[in-house]
């Protein structure tokens, strides 16, 4: 995998962890997607802030998946730092995260 492969991969892996709050923070109803609602949008912290009651509700898996996914998001995209070895645990965080997600719905 080349450069340009870690910072796409990198991308990707935190648009899948974004896509996963808004549904889990929907699914659940918790205030800061009313927030949403009403702004229109989500913003960065209100979503940061959504881990956090989401975490508490379903488990440390989605911290430490969004956590890896924001981290992929700013060293692996934005600034492209990264290398795929560097992104080999983050990438297998969010894929957790993404897992949990799959067993819920399968429930």
């Amino acid at each position: 995998m080349e450069k340009g492969d870690a910072v796409q991969a990198s991308e990707k892996a935190y648009k899948t962890a974004e896509e996963i709050v808004k549904a889990l923070a929907e699914k659940l109803n918790i205030p800061k997607y009313q927030q949403a609602l009403k702004g229109g949008r989500w913003y960065t912290y209100w979503l940061a802030s959504a881990v956090d009651r989401l975490a508490k509700d379903l488990g440390d898996w989605v911290l430490n998946g969004w956590n890896s996914a924001y981290i992929l998001h700013v060293w692996g995209f934005h600034e492209a730092k990264f290398s795929t070895a560097d992104i080999t645990e983050h990438l297998r965080k969010v894929k957790e995260m993404l897992d949990n997600v799959i067993n819920m719905i399968e429930k």
